[in-house]
């Protein structure tokens, strides 16, 4: 499965499985493979890609998100499902 998000793009996301889901944005750092991430091939069942971002607005000290795009279509942060939309 091939990754459509770029480094640089900006998209809304929301962790739908939050008790009060709110619409946040962020701006993608880098993506990287199942293999980039040092992962046994057996993970390609599982994760298509992993997608490292930066929640806006950006401060000092953000956080690095990590996105994980599973092979059924899903997008996970931190193991909850979130509905994520690109940006133009």
């Amino acid at each position: 499965m091939q990754s459509i998000i770029k480094v640089g793009q900006r998209f809304k996301f929301t962790v739908l499985t939050d008790d009060t889901p709110s619409e946040r944005q962020a701006i993608v750092i880098r993506v990287l493979s199942n293999q980039e991430e040092g992962l046994g091939l057996d993970v390609d069942q599982y994760m298509s890609y992993w997608v490292e971002a930066h929640e806006l607005p950006e401060t000092e000290s953000s956080t690095t998100l990590i996105f994980v795009r599973s092979t059924d279509g899903k997008v996970y942060l931190d193991g909850k499902v979130t509905d994520v939309t690109l940006l133009a």
